[in-house]
């Protein structure tokens, strides 16, 4: 049990107390209690302990009562589970039960039925995610408001102060606006893209996916899929024609549903703590500014805690490489080369010759190889063309026919 806040003793200076220095070396109690700074009854306390505990009796114990009579019974702490498993609320309960309000809050508290929500088990968790990059992307839209002249927001300063109003033929209304930052992000790799533009409308949306989809292919990314949420810029039927002039696979999630697009939402919240409001900006144009700072940093710099600390830009390399490595079909005979079961050795004098398995490809019986053939095993054998048209190599042709 953990120690008291303004405990003056602990075990160990208990025992010191009571076994070194009251009971072997016979220290007056007086003289002891002065000593650890705490009164005489406590010291005899303590010595009472020894004698019959040992020491087990130098340790802290719960100031709760041994008996409650005026706590709750059982059987109405079951009443008020059972009422709350009806979806009644605590003053229902309490009035039924003729029962304080304070004490049934208390017990529906202390039982996990505080909220009505606990009532339905939680939902297991969802995760997915799609094997390539452009398989899907996210877009969504976030607001943030404009910076006026007198400098930065409630946000950042903790007031109001800095709000423009104005008062034309009415009820006095604010001049300072907002802007709406555009973001795409890959699901696989979580390579991000965002713009700041005036506003959330299906042009400045059709705009931006248009110019995001060029960037992320720029960097070698062909975005196939878009999930959205149900934005007034989404549901526009400008912006479905749009994506079917890219060719791109429209995909909208459910009302009341944010976590289906959760990566981007976590994203934005990323957005938000290291650049939106990261420091205090003079200007919206200063904010805008730093936008693309902080997309180089995530992009290529700054470890993502879910794809083992390192940067999504490793998420590009890694899988643009076992692109590179993967089987690839053969276009003559339409046959299809399985590069896993091969083996390419280059023989001295400059000849290629190919087996699968045991036997050379090129003849009824394997030759033996010699013992300085150089070999290369696995899915990383290709067939490059500087290979085929090396001078003295086997034709590929006597081959095709037989990687079956």
């Amino acid at each position: 049990m953990g120690l008291h806040g303004n405990a003056r003793t602990c075990p160990n200076s208990r025992r010191l107390l009571v076994v070194e220095r009251v009971l072997i070396e016979q220290w007056p109690v007086t003289a002891a209690a002065a000593a650890a700074g705490v009164s005489e009854r406590t010291v005899w306390c303590w010595v009472r302990r020894w004698r019959v505990e040992g020491e087990q009796g130098l340790r802290d114990r719960s100031s709760r009562p041994h008996r409650c009579p005026r706590q709750l019974s059982l059987r109405k702490v079951s009443a008020i589970r059972a009422l709350r498993q009806l979806r009644m609320t605590a003053a229902q309960i309490a009035e039924v039960l003729s029962l304080p309000l304070s004490t049934v809050s208390r017990w529906l508290k202390r039982i996990g039925l505080g909220k009505r929500s606990r009532l339905e088990p939680p939902e297991p968790p969802n995760r997915y995610e799609r094997r390539h990059p452009g398989e899907l992307v996210h877009v969504d839209i976030k607001t943030l408001g404009r910076i006026s002249e007198r400098g930065a927001g409630h946000r950042m300063v903790g007031n109001r102060k800095s709000q423009l109003k104005r008062r034309e033929r009415g009820p006095a209304c604010g001049v300072t606006r907002f802007e709406h930052v555009h973001v795409m992000i890959d699901d696989h790799s979580r390579l991000a893209y965002a713009e700041v533009l005036p506003t959330l409308t299906a042009t400045d949306a059709i705009a931006f996916l248009r110019r995001a989809v060029s960037w992320f292919q720029a960097r070698g990314v062909q975005v196939q899929a878009v999930m959205y949420d149900n934005g007034s810029a989404f549901k526009a039927h400008a912006y479905r024609r749009a994506l079917t002039e890219l060719s791109l696979k429209q995909l909208r999630t459910r009302p009341y549903r944010p976590r289906t697009n959760g990566r981007i939402e976590r994203f934005i919240q990323t957005l938000l703590n290291e650049w939106a409001y990261e420091r205090l900006y003079g200007s919206p144009n200063e904010r805008t500014t730093a936008l693309p700072l902080f997309l180089e940093r995530y992009n290529f710099h700054r470890p993502h805690s879910s794809l083992g600390h390192k940067p999504p830009a490793s998420r590009l390399t890694n899988d643009a490489h076992v692109r590179a490595r993967a089987p690839r079909r053969a276009l003559r005979a339409g046959v299809r080369v399985r590069l896993r079961a091969l083996e390419r050795v280059r023989l001295p004098g400059g000849h290629l010759a190919v087996r699968r398995g045991g036997g050379d490809l090129g003849g009824d019986r394997p030759p033996p190889l010699p013992q300085d053939a150089r070999r290369t095993r696995g899915i990383g054998c290709l067939i490059r063309s500087r290979w085929m048209t090396s001078t003295n190599s086997m034709s590929m042709r006597a081959f095709i026919p037989s990687l079956r």
